[in-house]
């Protein structure tokens, strides 16, 4: 029983990670690449799942296998910006916002169904304990 508890905490872990990622690409949208920087660029991460879990050596559960850096820039004309290139163009992390709030929710719901799996194992717990005591 208390494997299930670690298989939807193990999936909450997972799910604030990406929750997280997301956050910080939809706050960079619209922040241009500095041609003049020596800083890496903003470029939008995104979460990877396995299952398992790697530390403890259990099969169950899932975990974030990687949090990759999509290194995909889109170009916009903007001659009179600091950031243009010798062009005219800037360019922005290519993050759709769309795709970003509908992974959002998927995110969402799946944390709040683990929520509902973790409350469901707690009151199978209390039943049992009601039951052998």
């Amino acid at each position: 029983m208390f494997g299930s508890l670690d298989i939807s905490t193990s999936a909450l872990v997972a799910n604030r990670t990406r929750l997280d990622a997301i956050s910080a690409n939809l706050a960079n949208v619209d922040v241009p690449v500095d041609p003049k920087s020596r800083d890496v660029p903003f470029s939008e991460r995104v979460v990877y799942f396995e299952t398992g879990d790697p530390v403890g050596g259990s099969e169950l559960g899932v975990h974030v296998a990687q949090i990759a850096p999509r290194n995909d820039f889109r170009r916009a004309w903007e001659p009179w910006s600091k950031f243009a290139d010798a062009d005219g163009y800037v360019r922005y992390a290519n993050i759709d916002p769309v795709v970003q709030q509908a992974n959002a929710m998927l995110a969402t719901r799946s944390y709040d169904a683990n929520l509902a799996a973790i409350d469901a194992t707690k009151s199978m717990i209390d039943s049992a304990l009601r039951i052998i005591a």
